[in-house]
């Protein structure tokens, strides 16, 4: 299974586009900061990761505001030629934990 849940902030968005089938597509640029438990131990984790969107949830993405917080749920891909991973938003909510409602 290929399921990712992460709550980041959005740092960088990118102009909404069309894909040559002409769906909405948005790329973005994520981070999230935690602390986790790793070996019995806590452990300060930093994350930077590229994230892309396409349909209604690019739309939706496109009208919030950089630095704003967001529970982003989604799977990983590599695109083509590529050694890092992506983030492929497939929904997003406020995340409860920051303020959000």
């Amino acid at each position: 299974m290929n399921q990712t849940r992460l709550t980041a902030c959005i740092v960088e968005i990118g102009v909404l586009r069309l894909t040559p089938a002409g769906v909405p597509a948005l790329d973005a640029r994520l981070e999230h900061e935690s602390q986790q438990e790793e070996g019995g131990s806590p452990r300060q984790v930093k994350a930077a990761l590229r994230a892309v969107a396409l349909g209604a949830v690019a739309e939706r993405l496109g009208k919030q505001a950089v630095g704003s917080t967001w529970c982003f749920t989604g799977f990983l891909a590599s695109p083509r030629n590529a050694k890092h991973v992506v983030l492929h938003i497939q929904d997003f909510q406020q995340d409860q934990f920051q303020g959000g409602s």
